[in-house]
């Protein structure tokens, strides 16, 4: 029986809702997955025939030790290049420079810039660390609310953290952001995420916020921003195969959907809001495998 070890982290030792689906579709077709903690030093991850990155939600505190880890591990999936790519929000800018449609965003990286930088708009603005999971972190502004603006942009500052600006897409309160799921390149699935900028302290102490999902349909505009923003990324990172799994967040605008996240590291892939779509992961998985 072939190995797989699914990376995770201590607070999710089996996984997500999506474990079991892939745990169970992976046996019958002679796949034993295991599910480890990536900072588990025991661990030999040389004992796998591959690794998967899924859960391992903690690697914002732990980045430079999480890039490390990626780079130790012979067969990731997604691989070491992809994540240190994909770990820091500000490969917008190049998926921008391809051509994909992305939300304008403007980059704070000290204190400097953020003095000069004005925070007066008619709009609503969206202030978010460039390195961050599950929208912690992400705050809404209204225009007019410059003083807590500013602030909350110091305090990310000073956690170290690049401040990512960029302008609250209103259409999302009616229509929600679709993620596009793709394995190997294709989509697979699609789910609605309604709005998550106003979360209670019980939210704020996790390692993700609580999300509103739901089934979604993709249309025809999404798939092709998705497709095209995959094959964008495997040919900026020169890659010789397509991605295992990627998701890719849009939200609507007068113009058309475009990418607000490109998540190809530990995206929640909702497998099971599609009856088929653990089966084409595994099938994807076992062409890896061999």
């Amino acid at each position: 029986m072939r190995s797989v070890a699914i990376a995770t982290c201590a607070q999710f030792p089996e996984g997500d809702e999506d474990s079991a689906l892939l745990a169970q579709v992976a046996e019958a077709r002679g796949i034993s997955l295991s599910f480890e903690d990536w900072r588990d030093e025991g661990v030999d991850w040389s004992n796998f025939d591959v690794t998967v990155i899924r859960n391992t939600w903690d690697y914002t505190d732990h980045l430079a030790e999480f890039l490390s880890w990626a780079q130790s591990v012979e067969r990731l999936f997604n691989p070491a290049s992809v994540v240190a790519w994909n770990t820091d929000k500000r490969y917008l800018e190049d998926l921008a420079a391809m051509g994909i449609p992305t939300i304008p965003t403007t980059y704070l990286a000290s204190h400097e810039e953020l003095d000069a930088f004005s925070f007066a708009r008619d709009d609503a603005l969206v202030l978010k660390p460039s390195v961050g999971a599950g929208s912690m972190g992400a705050e809404r502004f209204d225009a007019g609310d410059e003083l807590r603006a500013r602030k909350h942009a110091h305090d990310l500052l000073d956690e170290g953290k690049v401040v990512m600006v960029q302008p609250y897409i209103s259409l999302v309160e009616q229509e929600h952001e679709t993620a596009v799921v793709l394995i190997d390149g294709w989509p697979s699935h699609a789910i609605a995420k309604g709005p998550m900028l106003k979360a209670d302290a019980l939210d704020r102490s996790r390692l993700f916020r609580q999300e509103q999902i739901s089934a979604r349909v993709s249309n025809e505009a999404q798939q092709l921003v998705a497709v095209a923003a995959h094959a964008g990324v495997v040919a900026h990172l020169g890659l010789s195969a397509p991605l295992l799994y990627a998701r890719v967040d849009l939200v609507p605008t007068d113009q058309g959907p475009v990418v607000i996240e490109f998540e190809a590291t530990e995206p929640s892939l909702f497998l099971g809001f599609e009856p088929s779509a653990a089966e084409v992961f595994v099938e994807a998985l076992s062409r890896r495998l061999g």
